[in-house]
């Protein structure tokens, strides 16, 4: 008991004082934008972004397969501004239980596999870009899925590298 210090400072703080913080703590990553995954993100949504405009351009209503096509090349287009998002602000950090990687692996899985042969060989030029942002969806998920089993790195790296690989 001699031991104890005959003084001892304490300090209290109140829990109002960080409340508010986290929603204002919401900045952008700009290391996302210039990793891999974020540059193939970009990639995506200005492929993506043109392809369902060229779709859009088309009379696609008089053809039902191209209103697949269109729901398909949104609907992605909006996933992976959700995923961009996601990243950027890193608000997949605060959901932590959540497999990040696995699940944009699976999305951008999806985008790869979906089929652009029904654009026609009347217009070569959607099925052109469909076919880069398919590739860029396959690639993307190729990163994700290793980034996901861990290939090629160990926890420090991984943890160095900002979730994202």
């Amino acid at each position: 008991m001699a031991e104890f210090p005959s003084k001892v400072s304490t300090r209290t703080s109140s829990p109002a004082q960080g409340a508010g913080a986290s929603v204002s703590a919401l900045r952008p990553d700009l290391g996302f934008v210039r990793s891999r995954l974020g540059a193939l993100m970009l990639l995506q949504l200005v492929l993506g972004l043109l392809v369902w405009a060229l779709i859009a351009d088309t009379p696609y209503h008089l053809y039902p397969a191209y209103g697949w096509v269109m729901f398909v090349a949104v609907f992605l287009w909006l996933v992976t501004i959700v995923f961009f998002i996601l990243y950027l602000f890193q608000l997949h950090m605060k959901l932590y239980m959540v497999p990040w990687p696995l699940v944009v692996s699976l999305g951008e899985g999806t985008g790869s596999g979906y089929d652009t042969s029904e654009c026609g060989c009347r217009f070569e030029y959607r099925g052109f870009f469909a076919s880069l942002v398919m590739i860029a969806y396959g690639v993307s998920a190729f990163f994700s899925y290793q980034a996901w089993r861990g290939v090629g790195s160990n926890a420090a790296t991984s943890q160095m590298a900002g979730g994202y690989a």
